[in-house]
């Protein structure tokens, strides 16, 4: 936690110094930069386990094939709670669903191929080993699953704040102090909860899947009105209350020795 605070904070400082992406390039490549702090942290834990011969925690979900079934299910589970929740919203007074805006998004990143790779580094790929593949297993080593998932969902809001003080990011247009802004951030704790169930299920790669579902179909909608924000965080957490319970104790992993690859992040 303190070097993915301390890394990602003071890198979005610099970038609040600079004015951030809108108005300086330099900015955009802190901005960037300090998306990267839970994957530091990720591995500088994972070194020097690996260097003290500790094993991995009892509750980290190493890669196997058979999981990889789960990353295409979950993803477009994921995606299909925010659809559904646009929806709903719709018919509870909020704006219409719609896609007018996704080619705009698309070609402001250069193209599909780099608006796909740029929505998985800068997000899912740049936080998911750091939140859910080191610092939810030691979570649990403790804690049950829905204290552990709550949990670090509020503190990966709180590793969020900074983003509202940047120029040009999603969060500064939104604003801090806003509804949207307030919803924005309460959101992480929900979406947190169904990444922990996705990597109970599959490992670090399918908390990946949903965590850039819900980022890339929450962006391609536009999504920013508080009523639509309220009810796709709503569904989220009904949606990952349900599918935390329905995990058994039995299927919990089991203790993993350590191994010369143990330091490599494969889980």
């Amino acid at each position: 936690m303190t070097i993915a605070f301390g890394v990602s904070w003071a890198s979005w400082a610099v970038a609040i110094g600079l004015g951030g992406p809108s108005v300086s390039p330099l900015a955009g490549q802190f901005h960037l930069f300090g998306a990267f702090g839970p994957l530091i942290g990720a591995l500088v834990i994972r070194v020097r386990r690996g260097r003290r011969g500790r094993p991995a925690p009892e509750h980290a979900v190493r890669f196997r094939p058979a999981n990889l079934a789960w990353a295409p299910l979950l993803l477009v589970a994921a995606s299909a709670i925010v659809l559904a929740a646009a929806f709903i919203s719709h018919a509870a007074g909020g704006p219409a669903p719609s896609l007018d805006g996704a080619l705009d998004v698309i070609a402001g990143f250069g193209g599909p191929a780099t608006f796909l790779v740029g929505l998985i580094i800068g997000g899912p790929l740049a936080e998911e080993p750091g939140w859910r593949g080191t610092a939810y297993p030691r979570m649990r080593a403790t804690k049950g699953r829905f204290l552990a998932s709550l949990i670090l969902g509020a503190l990966w809001a709180v590793w969020h704040l900074p983003l509202f003080f940047i120029g040009g990011t999603v969060q500064n247009s939104l604003g801090a102090t806003t509804p949207s802004g307030v919803l924005f951030a309460a959101s992480s704790i929900p979406m947190a909860m169904l990444c922990c169930y996705a990597y109970e299920r599959g490992g670090v790669l399918t908390s990946i899947a949903v965590h850039f579902a819900t980022n890339a179909t929450m962006v391609l909608l536009d999504v920013q009105q508080p009523v639509t924000l309220a009810v796709i965080m709503g569904m989220q957490a009904v949606a990952a209350a349900a599918l935390l319970a329905t995990i058994r104790p039995a299927d919990r992993p089991t203790v993993v020795t350590t191994s010369p690859l143990d330091s490599a992040p494969t889980h």
